[in-house]
């Protein structure tokens, strides 16, 4: 069974507002640099170029980690739904999965625009296995090359998350180890962007992604991305361009 990642891949980019507020703390810290001001201007070029390039590996790096804690994740889903035979080859069962990942995009989209917290049911339910990875981060200390931000990436990546949660299903529905992995990469992918600014911008980047509308805007886009894959699923919405756009599957196309 095939997933359309661009959908997965445009929710990770405007879901990544919760990201920001989930992990934003301590990406932002990443921003902090010294300022050379007691050196030679020569020296402060220097030391400036090198702080620069030392934040963006450190963020980099815990990005890649965290990613390919999603990847992890989304292998393991895929693969447990595979080999316990869930989706089986029946176009029914296709079909009914592909409309439950389309609703949990609605609900992700509901939840990050505040309207509807019922995804955080996930989140709670996710901290038990939280208490157990959490302590794993501690090793690493202190952060002081960007292997050990890697480390902390891929720690964090486990972090209690009702966003990931819910692409997870889609990965589950994927139908293989590979795809589930490559829903998840998809996704993690998507948060990019924020992630990076967020690294090398810091509180600026956190304020701007902490205003209501913002959110508002980002949760309703996610949202629509499940609406729509909703109509295409139920035939409503005919099997042209917008169909790259939505979570469906070709049962019916």
């Amino acid at each position: 069974m095939s997933v359309n990642l661009l959908p997965v891949l445009l929710a990770g980019l405007a879901g990544s507002v919760h990201c920001a507020a989930m992990c934003g703390g301590i990406v932002g810290a990443f921003s902090a640099a010294p300022r050379g001001r007691a050196f030679p201007v020569a020296v402060v070029t220097q030391t400036a170029q090198a702080a620069v390039l030392d934040s963006t590996a450190r963020v980099l790096a815990y990005n890649g980690g965290r990613i390919a804690s999603y990847a992890a994740a989304g292998a393991l889903a895929g693969g447990v739904a595979a080999s316990a035979g869930m989706l089986g080859a029946m176009e029914q069962v296709q079909a009914a999965a592909y409309w439950g990942a389309n609703a949990m995009l609605v609900a992700l989209g509901l939840y990050l625009a505040g309207i509807w917290n019922g995804i955080a049911v996930l989140e709670r339910a996710g901290s038990r296995l939280w208490r157990r990875v959490e302590p794993l981060g501690r090793r690493v200390m202190p952060l002081d090359t960007p292997l050990k931000m890697l480390a902390l990436g891929a720690v964090w990546g486990w972090l209690p998350c009702g966003m990931v949660y819910s692409m997870l299903v889609t990965a589950m529905l994927a139908g293989s180890a590979l795809d589930g992995a490559s829903v998840m990469a998809a996704f993690g992918l998507g948060t990019l962007p924020v992630m990076l600014s967020l690294g090398l911008a810091g509180e600026r980047m956190r304020a701007f992604l902490r205003k209501p509308l913002f959110r508002f805007g980002a949760g309703m886009t996610v949202a629509a991305f499940g609406v729509a894959g909703l109509a295409r699923a139920a035939g409503g919405l005919p099997a042209h361009w917008l169909s790259t756009l939505c979570l469906t599957s070709g049962v019916g196309a």
